[in-house]
This record gives structure tokens, sequence and C-alpha cells, in this order.
């Protein structure tokens, strides 16, 4: 009995400490980040089920010696259960890890380490004593896995400090040739997609290296400099990213930018900063502004109030881009604007009356803002309208981070699950209002919002109502100030559903909809509805 408990339990440790190493990596090792974790409703059923409180229970139970055999007894039963799902999860490939690299290898490595030394040290005890040993250790195995990262985090950081001072190293070596420019883009929304616009646009005329997908933290750029900067390069463009205060400026040490943009910023990440002054340093631009050289210049996104303030602030060469020429000293805005299900199309004016008609395959009006920032990049850098035009043609829809599908049924699905913030919601709302028969949005609510939440939420709410005819929320965190949003503007209760299983929402979606119909998926929605639409 005790070998079988022993395997099972094994098996257990070794599912459950990949899904405490998962985690920490998706939090990006953020000690606020995965603390914050815990305060939504899917953090909170880690530890809030039936399975975690038998658990308990059953501890309290071995100490109890009336009851010790019955506890043993019941706990082999919840340690087969729980390997019987684990083989089942590596059968179909299931299963949460994190991915593959060389700090979550050393920590893969030591935290099964810890987990056989302690199973091997329980079997020289007592009988009574090993099952009350090994259910305590699964208790406490997110502690202890926490422990094993935050005291390797030193080792880690040593390591990191000099791959970072290396880059920077590499940087100034290259850039000392004077052939590179240097462009950092940073903001709560759209650098991303500015940067792949960005990217095909130069590249029509320069030889131009960009980070990669998920690769806006400063150890992402750095290898990215490491791995793929070239002298050949002219035109490095770096997404910057930051959870904290400081660490833009981080990024700026090792890559001087030439040029900064600032693409908008908004509450997003608002409950890691701490407060409004702490995000607008990083995220808000202030650090990039502040680590241009006396050349440098900086280009915001005129149409958000915090750009506004920073573009005002900053006493250097800078340049605004906007949807309309209302917005204070505007360089570029745009005209005569058609969005349609499957592109957009307008007119880019610029201050001195040039203009030209740009038609993007890409999704969404907020796009031509982000479209609008690449090209006025492009033109401070020596470009004309004829060849940024010409590099437009060549974006991909998916470069956007929204794309359109068609399911099997004939429904239209727009895929903006790539990520989610209170504008960029709002912006895909927006989208898919263009479709003309009736509209769902299936969504998780917004984390890391701090004290603007429910407001945000609320906000959210009464867009969905003026647009969609059914909402799906797959998280619960908020989902009553999104409730309250969308029936003040008179959505229908029934119509505001809150549910999580991929194949009930599948099934509503169907039930619900048919040919010509639009569904919107919009942040991370469960990865098993993605592949049951398609």
């Amino acid at each position: 009995m005790y070998i079988l408990l022993d395997t099972f339990w094994l098996l257990w440790m070794l599912k459950y400490v990949l899904f405490w190493l998962f985690l920490w990596q998706l939090k990006d090792y953020h000690i606020a980040r995965f603390i914050d974790h815990f305060r939504t409703e899917k953090g909170k059923k880690i530890f809030l089920n039936l399975v975690w409180i038998l658990k308990i229970v059953l501890l309290f139970l071995l100490i109890l010696k009336p009851f010790f055999d019955f506890a043993v007894s019941v706990l082999l039963i919840v340690y087969f259960c729980q390997a019987i799902i684990y083989l089942r999860a590596i059968i179909k490939k299931s299963v949460l890890k994190p991915k593959r690299t060389q700090k979550t290898s050393l920590l893969v490595f030591i935290s099964f380490l810890a987990v056989i030394i302690f199973l091997f040290s329980t079997l020289k005890t007592a009988d009574l004593v090993q099952p009350i040993l090994l259910l305590t250790f699964d208790i406490l195995l997110p502690i202890i896995i926490s422990i094993i990262v935050l005291v390797l985090q030193p080792i880690f950081v040593a390591l990191r400090n000099k791959t970072l001072k290396t880059a920077g190293e590499k940087m100034a070596q290259i850039k000392s040739a004077g052939k590179l420019k240097v462009i950092a883009i940073t903001g709560s929304y759209g650098k991303t997609s500015t940067k792949e616009f960005l990217t095909t646009i130069l590249s029509e005329k320069f030889k131009v290296l960009s980070t990669k997908e998920h690769q806006n933290s400063e150890i992402g750029v750095a290898n990215c400099i490491l791995n793929d900067l070239k002298p050949e390069h002219q035109i490095f463009i770096a997404e910057v990213g930051a959870y904290d205060k400081g660490k833009v400026k981080e990024v700026c040490n090792i890559v001087k930018p030439d040029l900064g943009v600032v693409t908008g910023v908004n509450e997003q990440h608002l409950a890691l900063f701490g407060s409004i002054k702490n995000l607008l340093s990083a995220e808000g631009g202030e650090e990039l502004a502040d680590s241009l050289p006396d050349n440098g210049v900086l280009i915001v996104n005129g149409d958000n109030k915090y750009c506004q303030a920073l573009y005002k602030k900053f006493e250097g060469k800078k340049h605004l881009y906007s949807f309309t020429n209302n917005v204070l000293d505007s360089d570029i805005w745009s005209d005569s604007i058609s969005v349609r299900q499957e592109n957009i199309s307008f007119l880019a004016v610029d201050k001195s009356g040039e203009m030209m008609h740009f038609d993007a395959r890409i999704l969404g009006k907020h796009n031509i803002q982000n479209l609008l920032g690449a090209i006025l990049i492009a033109k401070k850098l020596g470009m004309d309208f004829g060849e940024i035009s010409d590099g437009c043609k060549k974006i991909l829809p998916q470069q956007a981070g929204i794309s359109l599908k068609k399911e099997m049924h004939g429904i239209n699905i727009v895929d903006s699950s790539y990520s989610s913030n209170p504008d960029g919601v709002l912006a895909d709302l927006d989208y898919l209002a263009v479709f003309p028969n009736k509209k769902v949005v299936v969504m998780p609510c917004i984390i890391e919002l701090g004290e603007k939440s429910a407001e945000i939420h609320e906000k959210i709410g009464r867009k969905i109502a003026q647009v969609c005819n059914m909402a799906i929320i797959t998280t619960k965190d908020k989902f009553a100030s999104i409730k309250k949003g969308a029936m003040e503007n008179g959505m229908k209760e029934k119509n505001i559903v809150l549910c999580d299983k991929p194949q009930d929402i599948y099934s509503l979606i169907t039930l619900f909809c048919k040919s010509g119909d639009a569904v919107l998926l919009e942040g991370r929605v469960p990865n098993k509805l993605i592949e049951l639409l398609k």
C-alpha cells in the first residue's frame, strides 16, 4: 500500500512542480504579479477547491490514530486519481509546464531533486509518520517552490546583469561605427503592432532588426542584441515593456535609443506599479524621454492624454501623430477613413500638406493610429510616402494582433486573443460593429488594473451593450461590474453569461449564432475554445 502511495504521490508532485514553475514564469518571476494572481477568481480556485480542502482535513485525520487507516486509504485514492489525470494530460499533451530556458531547466532540476530527496528521506520514517510527511510536503509545495525560485534569484540576477552588460558593450561597439539607428517603443498598448508595422515598412529601404514576440523585457532585448544584431543592420527596433519603475531606463541604458516612441498609456498595470506616478515613469515614457540624447527625437500618440502631457514637458525634438489635425501641433493625421471587415484604408496628411492614400490588410480603426505612428517615424528616417505605401501593402493581418477567420458554420471569428488591455477591448468592440448581423464577445475580466478596475469594467460593459447581442465572460473577478455597465446601457441580463468551460462556450455560440454573425475572442480565452472554433 505504501509503495503505491509513494508512486502516486511522486507522479502528482512532478505535475505540481511543473505547474508552479509555469505560474512563476508566466508572471515573469515578478513577485507582485505572482501575488496579484491570487486576488483573481482563477488564482483563488487553486486553493479554495474540494481537493485542497480534503487534503487539509486528511492531514488532521492522519494525526488522529483512530482515523489513520481510513485517512491513508482516502489519500491513496486521491493521489491515484491525480496521477491518472497527470498521465492523461501527458498523453493529450496538455500538461502546464514552463517554456524551456536555462533558468527553468535549472529550477525544474533542483525542484525535482528536492522532491526525490524528500521522498527517500521519508522511507526511513515509521509507517505512521510517512503519510503525514508526504501530505504536509504536498500542501506546502507552493511555498517550497517559491522559496527555491527566490533563493536562486540572486544567481539569475548576477547572470542577467552579466548578459545586460555584454549586450550593452556589443551595442556600443556597433553604434560606434555610426551606421545604426536605434528606435525604442514603449507604452501600455499599441507597442507590438507599431513595432511590427514599422519593421515591415522600414525594411523597404533599410536592413532592420526588431525584437521578437515576448522579447520586450530587459533580458529579452539583451538576448536579441547578442544573438541577432549584426554590424550590417541599419536600424534596430526594441519594444520595451515594464512592470516596475526603472525598467525602461535599464533597457535604454543598453540600447541607447536615438528615437523614442510612446504609443499610448492607460491603467493596464496600475496594480503592479503601485501608483500612476510610477506607471507614467516607465510605461508612460518619462524614462525613455530622459534617455534620449541631445539630438534624439521623441514621437508620441497625440490622442492620448498622458502622451500629450509628456510631449508638453519634453524640451527636445518631438513629434505627434493623431487621428485628426485637431490635436496640438500634430505632425501627421488621417482623413477619409474607411474601416471594412478585412482591411482599412485612409488618407495620411502631414503638416506640410503632403498626403497619400494607404490601404492595409489589418483590422480596426485603432490600427490606423498605430500605422500613423509607424508612417511618421519612417518619414523622419528619410522614406517618402510612396516607399511607405509599398511597405504598408506587405503588412500581414496577424501583425496587428487581431485576425479574422471563418468558423465551420460560417460564423466570423475575430481573434484578438494575444493580449488584452482596456483601450484594446474598446477598440476591438468598435471594429466588431462593422459586422451587420448578431455579434458576441467572449472575454475574461482584465487583471492588474488596481483601484480603477471596477470603473473600467463598467465602461467595457456599457460598450459591450452598445455593440453586442451577447457577452460571454470567462472569469468571475469583475463580472458583476461588466454586467452592471451592460445592463445600464440596455443589455438583457440573460445575454450576459458567466462561463469558463470551452465546450459550453462553443455550444452557446453555435446555438446563438448563424452564418454571417460575428464572435470576438478578446484576451486570454481558453485555447481549447480557439481549437473548437477552428
